[in-house]
């Protein structure tokens, strides 16, 4: 049992592409709140914990995750009042760099914790992923043969030629002998866990018979 107030890094895969960061004086109790609701299909996580002196410490946060980047929170409109929220667009290992800084910066990494997943975590984190790609898959408005790029060829990195994929079928690709959909490829290539939309960073970084496909999309007036 944590006995001061923690800053919070929270995961939850309804929400692949947000992290909720903010403050409770008893995390335990603040994951049950969280967690009654019946509005979200999983549970929050804990990924990560900093003990804190003070209650506003999460603001302090808050401000420098805005000032660096101030697209990141999630802020909307309902009924005409402006909602500003405690989640971020951003990768949970990334909030938890900016925690590590903090807390180097003021010696206290002893106050730093990242929380291990149960079994049950990562099964909820793999069911949602699945549920998230097979949701992408019948949405996506992207297909390589709208894009006039027959089944079998070979896609090269523009960056790195080393790395190549080949077309599968419409939606999906081959790479080290797997079948896998764009997201997850774009991810496991780019090592940016909050990339959301596979085709837009493959026509990016991607060519195919020397052409970026980013230019072939462009020229066929796709995307």
């Amino acid at each position: 049992m944590i006995s001061k107030g923690v800053i919070y890094i929270l995961k939850n895969p309804s929400f692949p592409d947000y992290i909720k960061i903010g403050y409770a004086d008893n995390i335990e109790n603040r994951l049950q709140q969280l967690n009654n609701s019946e509005c979200t299909p999983f549970a929050f996580r804990v990924y990560a914990t900093y003990e804190v002196d003070s209650r506003l410490s999460d603001l302090k946060i808050h401000a420098i995750i805005d000032k660096l980047n101030p697209n990141l929170r999630s802020i909307d409109n309902y009924n005409g009042k402006k909602r500003v929220r405690e989640f971020y667009a951003m990768s949970a290992e990334d909030a938890y760099l900016i925690l590590e800084a903090i807390a180097e910066i003021h010696n206290c990494t002893d106050r730093l914790k990242k929380w291990e997943l149960s079994e049950d975590d990562m099964r909820a984190e793999e069911i949602a992923e699945e549920v998230n790609l097979e949701r992408q898959a019948r949405g996506a408005n992207f297909t390589f043969t709208d894009c006039k790029i027959p089944i079998g060829s070979v896609l090269v990195h523009i960056e790195d030629p080393s790395i190549t994929c080949t077309v599968a079928d419409e939606r999906r690709i081959e790479y080290n002998g797997e079948t896998m959909y764009i997201t997850p490829f774009a991810k496991m290539i780019s090592g940016k866990g909050y990339i959301t939309k596979g085709p837009k960073y493959l026509v990016e970084h991607f060519k195919y018979n020397g052409e970026l496909l980013r230019d072939i999309c462009d020229r066929l007036g796709y995307m």
